[in-house]
């Protein structure tokens, strides 16, 4: 394989497309559904089902972002298949409900799609069709493991899909992927747009969660308080300048560490920020609609566990990509799990507020003790200059200069 097999294709700056951003429409109900099976079964084997779906949905939806950095879809031809790929995916949000309850077929033969939708993306990007085989041929395998398991059902079909994600994280290593030549701009792009999805859903379960019941001051504080921890998580990711930074830190890498670091980072970091925001949306939905009653263990354990998930997932990724400080971060992750009985035993309105205040604690410490920005070197030595001549004879500046 050539270095420029892989390469993308255009030069200068790649923008995320709107075809892209209406494709991101659809994972809004993935995420939607995620959520809906999560809040059904809020137990361990409903969480552990839960995090292989999203594990399996959210490597090829990844893979999509990587084909459209290739090939960003400008043709007829590239835009049907990505619209063709919006339809996949519809069918598998649709069948998550039932996925190992007699849907797991349907689920299964949609990704089947999706993956050959994506192999006949990058089949146009002019990659030599041995590269594309491979690749195409290892996806097809997960997907056969995800077909099976479909119809295996329960405990089988857990193993299987679970298998069928441990061999999508070796594929990179096994198609050349240091070759492949990433756009950092478009990429970091294309994944806070996601994020920002994601934020939606949680959104959406306050109001599902309050439902057709009468807006009284308590549901409505609720429902304040839980979109203020969304501002708050919003902020961790992209209030420090955080997206513009990654960019940066992305284009120094070379190919190889930077293809790399988009994996730990974009594919494996993002996918606990996903699960993080599931987690909490499905805390949400149950605060604000019994907002001043004690509620359950587990319920009050996703309200805390989701932003606290979501500050170590964050920190994790600025650590990796060095975008500024982390500990602060952890600590206030620690103290969000810790006040998770004030859920049990109070309300989850008081939980609610209490996260929201140690978010808040957070930023606005680190908002202190970050350094004040460098004033530019032009605009500093004029600042000098005016105060050199305000102390010095104009004579006697003119030789301190020159000196």
């Amino acid at each position: 394989m050539t270095d420029r097999e892989l390469a993308p294709t255009g030069d200068g700056e790649l923008r995320a497309s709107p075809l892209e951003l209406f494709f991101d429409l659809v994972f809004v109900f993935v995420i939607t559904q995620l959520t809906a099976s999560l809040a059904h079964h809020l137990t361990p084997g409903g969480l552990a089902r839960v995090l292989v779906m999203l594990a399996v949905i959210w490597w090829m939806y990844d893979a999509y972002i990587w084909v459209a950095n290739a090939v960003p879809p400008r043709t007829h031809g590239q835009r049907g298949l990505m619209l063709l790929g919006m339809g996949c995916f519809l069918v598998i949000a649709l069948s998550v409900p039932r996925a190992f309850d007699g849907g797991g077929e349907a689920f299964g033969w949609a990704y089947l799609l999706v993956i050959a939708v994506h192999t006949g993306m990058f089949a146009t990007a002019g990659v030599r069709p041995g590269a594309v085989a491979r690749m195409g041929a290892l996806n097809l395998l997960g997907a056969g493991l995800v077909i099976a398991g479909g119809y295996l059902r329960g405990g089988p079909e857990l193993l299987l899909w679970t298998a069928a994600f441990g061999l999508q994280l070796v594929i990179p290593y096994l198609v050349d992927l240091p070759r492949f030549q990433l756009r950092s701009d478009h990429f970091v792009e294309r994944h806070g747009l996601v994020v920002i999805v994601a934020f939606g859903e949680s959104v959406i379960a306050i109001g599902v969660g309050i439902g057709e019941a009468r807006l009284t001051p308590a549901p409505a504080t609720t429902a304040i308080l839980a979109l203020a921890v969304c501002v708050g998580l919003w902020w961790a990711y992209f209030g420090a300048d955080d997206e513009e930074k990654a960019v940066h830190a992305m284009a120094r890498l070379d190919d190889a560490r930077r293809n790399l670091a988009a994996i730990k980072v974009y594919n494996l970091g993002h996918y606990a920020l996903l699960l993080a925001v599931i987690l909490f949306a499905t805390g949400a939905k149950t605060a604000t609609a019994h907002p001043t009653s004690p509620i359950h263990l587990p319920e009050a354990l996703a309200l805390s566990g989701g932003t606290a998930l979501f500050l170590c997932a964050n920190t994790g990724i600025r650590r990796t990509l060095a975008l500024g400080p982390t500990r602060l971060r952890l600590l206030t992750a620690a103290l969000v799990l810790a006040i998770t009985p004030l859920g049990t035993q109070l309300n989850p309105l008081t939980q609610l507020a209490t996260t929201t205040v140690l978010l808040a604690l957070l930023f606005h410490t680190e908002a202190r003790r970050q350094p004040a920005p460098e004033r530019p070197i032009a605009e500093q030595r004029h600042h000098d200059s005016e105060e050199l001549g305000d102390r010095h004879p104009p004579g006697v500046l003119a030789v301190d200069e020159m000196g």
